[in-house]
């Protein structure tokens, strides 16, 4: 038996998600025989951690302070070991800006973007270059804030009239927004578990346009198929290009690589990685993991053996 910490809740916009996963984290634990702590994480982390003294700690944080490697550095402080990957790796995943220049750097597709922080807006006159950019992108575009999970703050703008507000919006959330391509295709996901990409799921959103923060969280809303219906030979490149991002980002344990299927060209592209996947009732990885014949138990376990400092 293990004494379990699980890290939950935060202050990020993600609060909610994060509880649900928490709480699906504590009972597979619990089942498991571990001795589970449970932590809605706030400014008494530390002393908390210390009264508890947990030999591992489950990060089940999403967004903002969870998976920005904020929480890792912390943990890494206290010399307490915690399950997924490390400080470096949650950093590079959590800006998507980051990551992407990654594997633009590497080579690996990713739809074309531009980049801006609020000082560019404010003080550089950016603003002034949007037409340009938005004859580059074209229309639609997707317009989402740099720092953000969750499918939160993403807009779709289809004209130019659209994207005064969306980069509104979108800056709402965090100080660095992304203007990026729209790709019109198939909505994938590779979880990729202890180095080993799992099967393709694909979501196909039952009411909305796109698949949005509520149409991922709320059952019902979208349609998951896992196994993706894929020809062979997509599946086998989604994977790849999957553990290529794993690799050049330095996951570790566990992750999700999100990637677009384009309708027109059949072309794959990664639209970014997730370096705490969540755990809920409706999320990709432990369904992937399900079809891979992994149980959700059996993959609380493994992430827990897989647990470092």
């Amino acid at each position: 038996m293990t004494r379990v910490a699980v890290l939950k809740g935060g202050r990020s916009l993600e609060r909610q998600v994060s509880l649900k996963s928490g709480v699906r984290v504590q009972e597979a634990l619990h089942r498991l025989g571990h001795d589970v702590v449970a932590i809605d994480v706030g400014h008494d982390l530390v002393r908390r951690l210390r009264g508890e003294d947990p030999e591992i700690a489950f990060v089940a944080l999403h967004g903002r302070d969870g998976e920005d490697g904020t929480v890792q550095e912390l943990l890494e402080a206290l010399a307490i070991p915690y399950t997924g990957s490390g400080v470096s790796a949650c950093i590079r995943c959590a800006d998507k800006v980051i990551a992407k220049n990654h594997m633009l750097d590497a080579g690996i597709p990713t739809p074309d973007f531009f980049a801006f922080n609020e000082t560019a807006f404010k003080e550089l006159g950016a603003a002034d270059a949007l037409p340009a950019i938005e004859q580059r992108l074209g229309f639609p575009l997707v317009v989402k804030p740099a720092g953000q999970g969750s499918a939160l703050g993403i807009k779709f703008a289809a004209s130019v009239t659209e994207v005064p507000g969306a980069l509104v919006a979108a800056f709402s959330y965090g100080d660095k927004v992304l203007l990026e391509r729209h790709v019109r295709g198939r909505d994938l996901a590779v979880s990729v578990l202890d180095g080993e990409a799992l099967p393709v799921v694909e979501a196909v959103p039952t009411e909305e346009a796109f698949y949005d923060f509520e149409a991922r969280y709320e059952i019902g809303r979208t349609r998951f198929v896992c196994p993706a219906e894929l020809p062979e030979e997509v599946t086998a490149r989604a994977q790849e290009l999957a553990l290529q991002v794993w690799d050049l980002l330095g996951c570790r344990a566990f992750a999700r690589i999100d990637l677009m299927l384009a309708d027109e060209t059949g072309e794959l592209t990664v639209l970014e990685a997730n370096a705490i996947p969540g755990m809920t009732e409706t999320s990709l990885l432990p369904m992937a993991a399900e079809a891979a014949g992994i149980g959700f138990d059996e993959l609380i376990a493994r992430i827990v053996q897989l647990a470092h400092l």
